[in-house]
C-alpha cells in the first residue's frame, strides 16, 4: 500500500479490526520511510447491481437512495441512526444474496416496507404512502387496514 503522504510503497499494518458495520476490515498502517500513519478499509468486491425503475429505465444501484427514503420516513420518529443503518445493511445484504444483476424497484420497496413495519408503524405508513403513490384517503385507509390485521 502506497503512503498517501510521501508516496513510498513500503508500509506496514500496525492494527487490524472489523469496521463498525462488520462489512469491511479497518487497517491502521504506518509508512516505513516517513513514519506517518493512515487508515485503509478492505471490503469484499461485489457484482454491480442495476435497478429497474417503474418506467423500465435502468440505473446503477445506490445505497444512499434507500437510506434517504428511510430517513425521510423516520423523520421525527424514535428510530436511531444505528437502527436505520442496520436496516439498510440488511436490505443490501438481501439484495446481493439474490444473485441477480438487475432488481426491480418494486422488490426493493417491498423489502423496505417489510423492515419498517417491524420498526415503526408511522414510518411504515409514510414510506408506503410515497412508494405506493396513494391518490386519495381510501387507498391510505386500505393500507392502514392491512397493517392493523
Amino acid at each position: 500500500m502506497r503512503c498517501p503522504f510521501c508516496g513510498e510503497e513500503n508500509t506496514k499494518v500496525i492494527d487490524s479490526r472489523p469496521a463498525e458495520d462488520n462489512n469491511c476490515i479497518r487497517r491502521r498502517r504506518q509508512c516505513d520511510i516517513c513514519g506517518k500513519r493512515f487508515t485503509t478499509y478492505e471490503k469484499i468486491e461485489t457484482v454491480p447491481l442495476v435497478v429497474i425503475k417503474k418506467d423500465n429505465n435502468r440505473e446503477p444501484y445506490d445505497r444512499n437512495k434507500i437510506q434517504d427514503g428511510i430517513l425521510r420516513s423516520c423523520h421525527k420518529r424514535p428510530v436511531s441512526v444505528n437502527t436505520i443503518s442496520r436496516l439498510v445493511n440488511e436490505i443490501e445484504t438481501s439484495l446481493y444474496n439474490m444473485d441477480e444483476k438487475e432488481i426491480p424497484t418494486s422488490v426493493i420497496g417491498e423489502m423496505v416496507m417489510d423492515k419498517l413495519k417491524d420498526i415503526d408503524a408511522v414510518a411504515y405508513v409514510r414510506f408506503a404512502s410515497v412508494y405506493r403513490e396513494f391518490k386519495d384517503i381510501n387507498t391510505f385507509m386500505n393500507e392502514l387496514k392491512k397493517f392493523l390485521q
